[in-house]
């Protein structure tokens, strides 16, 4: 909004250790500073910066500064009451110049707080205070000449307070931050009590403090401060050990020591297995007949590439195998499947498998020993 109204604005992401003697921005394309504007930061000003603040407004410089400014608002001479937020809320007065101004009355939020001098313990506060710090305190040069009620709450409490200082500088107080928030601006006529207050008397750029938000560019990175946390606390390095322990024992256990580990042995079923387990099946499923047909079927079949002669029927094929095997086992076994073939009804394929299995046994050539 200010710099739609030809406002040079600058959001200060750097310390104010220099405020007083800035003179120019980016090169001396933005003028000097004219207006220092400080939310409600959660971090608090540097003694060195509220030094830079009171120089700033003693040569001229207005600061607006919204709850307790970072100590500006106690440098000053005023608190927030109270100063920790309540439920609790004042009415607002609204301001007779700018309400005559409107037909409508201005809509206005409740302020969560208000303005109230600084109680001083005399002397020896100060005395007290001043230990182990600079001898001269630079808010004690800091006095005001006059001061005007802006804003007040309808039982005269200041809630927006303008301190005027010798030299032309001023200091404007708002106790209640949440009516710089984007959502009161949009829903109440806030905008109209505020923006004047945002554009400085003297020409100059108007300076947004972001700096004692969190914003700094000085600032750590979140990953910085972690490791510093961890190197500088005590658990932080316990932390640290246990990660060296689990990175140690993971390097230990990837690599293996020793044999191999024995595992269960896995082979693949021979042939045979195979044959047994289809007879099985096939017997299960009660067509015992025509899986003796097959089996002795597939027997003939590889024989018959293994060089023995085979006929078309195998009652006949059965009975020129059992001339031609030597063995008493084989003849045994051919003997059995040309019974178990004439055989019909009953659960004998499991039967004729295992004569199958002798009979191979018996003739197989010795260089197709594993295959069948």
């Amino acid at each position: 909004m200010l710099v739609r109204l030809g406002r040079p604005v600058e959001r200060r992401r750097t310390a104010l250790f220099s405020l007083a003697g800035d003179t120019a921005a980016k090169g001396g394309s933005l003028p000097a500073p004219a207006l220092l504007v400080v939310l409600q930061p959660w971090m608090p000003l540097e003694p060195a910066e509220l030094e830079q603040v009171v120089r700033f407004v003693q040569h001229g410089g207005a600061v607006l500064v919204a709850g307790s400014g970072g100590g500006i608002t106690r440098c000053a001479g005023w608190r927030v009451q109270p100063e920790r937020a309540i439920d609790e809320s004042v009415a607002i007065r609204p301001p007779r110049d700018v309400g005559a101004q409107h037909a409508a009355p201005l809509r206005l939020p409740r302020a969560a707080r208000v303005l109230a001098p600084r109680a001083t313990g005399g002397r020896l506060e100060r005395l007290v205070k001043r230990r182990g710090s600079v001898p001269d305190e630079p808010c004690d040069s800091l006095v005001a000449e006059a001061r005007d009620t802006v804003i007040a709450a309808v039982n005269g409490r200041p809630v927006v307070l303008r301190l005027h200082y010798p030299g032309g500088g001023t200091i404007t107080l708002a106790s209640d931050a949440g009516w710089f928030r984007n959502q009161v601006w949009r829903d109440s006529d806030v905008p109209y009590v505020v923006l004047p207050l945002l554009i400085p008397v003297r020409r100059g750029r108007v300076v947004w403090d972001e700096y004692h938000q969190g914003f700094g560019r000085e600032s750590s990175s979140m990953a910085a401060l972690t490791w510093d946390w961890l190197l500088q606390s005590p658990a932080g390095w316990a932390i640290l050990q246990l990660v060296a322990v689990g990175l140690v024992w993971l390097a230990v256990t990837a690599v293996r020591f020793g044999p191999a580990r024995s595992v269960i042995e896995r082979r693949r079923r021979s042939p045979l297995e195979h044959l047994e387990a289809l007879a099985a099946g096939l017997e299960s499923a009660a067509d015992s007949d025509t899986a003796v047909q097959r089996i002795v079927a597939g027997l003939r079949r590889r024989l018959s590439r293994a060089g023995q002669v085979g006929g078309p029927d195998l009652r006949a094929w059965l009975e020129t195998l059992e001339l031609v095997t030597t063995s008493p086992r084989g003849r045994s076994a051919v003997r059995r499947l040309r019974h178990l073939i004439t055989q019909r009804g009953g659960e004998h394929a499991l039967a004729a498998a295992q004569a199958v299995e002798d009979v191979w046994e018996e003739l197989r050539p010795r260089k197709t020993r594993d295959t069948f």
